[in-house]
C-alpha cells in the first residue's frame, strides 16, 4: 500500500463520516453504534468498505422517506447488525480456528 493509497482511504473516510453527520440524530446514535460493534466483532470484508456506506445509503434513503431509524431497522439494533454479517467470517472466528487447529497438533 502506497502512500497515494492511504491519502485516498483517508479522503474516503472523510466522506464517509461527512455524510453519517449529515443524518438526522437519531440516525448517527444508531449508525456509531453499529459502527462500535462491527469494530469489535471485525467481520473481515469490513475493510472493503462496502458494508458501512451501504448503511449509509439505507439511512439516506430512509431519512429522504421520513421514516424514523427504529421504522427501518427494528428495536434490536444488535439483532439488525448480526443480520447483515451473519454470512461474514469475523477475525474471531478465524483466531478460533487457529487456536483449535494449534491445540490439535499439540495433542498428538
Amino acid at each position: 500500500m502506497g502512500i497515494r493509497d492511504i491519502i485516498e482511504g483517508k479522503k474516503q473516510w472523510r466522506a464517509h463520516v461527512a455524510r453519517v453527520k449529515a443524518l438526522p440524530p437519531e440516525y448517527q446514535v444508531v449508525y456509531k453504534e453499529m459502527q462500535k460493534y462491527f469494530f469489535k466483532v471485525g467481520p473481515v470484508d469490513l475493510t472493503d468498505g462496502n458494508l458501512l456506506a451501504g448503511i449509509v445509503d439505507f439511512f439516506e434513503e430512509g431519512v429522504a422517506a421520513g421514516k424514523g431509524v427504529l421504522e427501518l431497522i427494528g428495536t434490536d439494533v444488535a439483532a439488525f447488525s448480526d443480520g447483515l454479517i451473519k454470512d461474514s467470517r469475523t477475525y474471531a472466528e478465524i483466531y478460533q480456528e487457529s487456536v483449535s487447529t494449534d491445540s490439535g497438533e499439540l495433542k498428538k
